[in-house]
């Protein structure tokens, strides 16, 4: 299954593909911050905690993206309708 059918896959459950992909982020984040505590290795940790703020960030970003849509709706073609 290719990324595009993913996000076909999310896009037709009303879930924002960078929800999804911003929550795997902040997952695998999470697993390499571990990892580099485990190993003490401290630019792995670092590495997933930055992984984990970028993953907020899209995770935010599909948030905001879903809530546009839910307010406006998607296609709507209700401003169109004064021409």
């Amino acid at each position: 299954m290719s990324i595009d059918d993913r996000r076909d896959d999310d896009v037709a459950a009303g879930v924002d593909p960078d929800r999804t992909e911003g929550s795997l982020k902040q997952a695998g984040g999470k697993l390499k911050e571990g990892a580099g505590k485990l190993f003490g290795d401290q630019k792995l940790k670092t590495e997933g905690k930055a992984d984990q703020g970028e993953g907020k960030l899209q995770n935010a970003w599909g948030s905001a993206k879903d809530s546009a849509r839910e307010t406006f709706g998607e296609g709507d073609d209700a401003g169109d309708s004064e021409r």
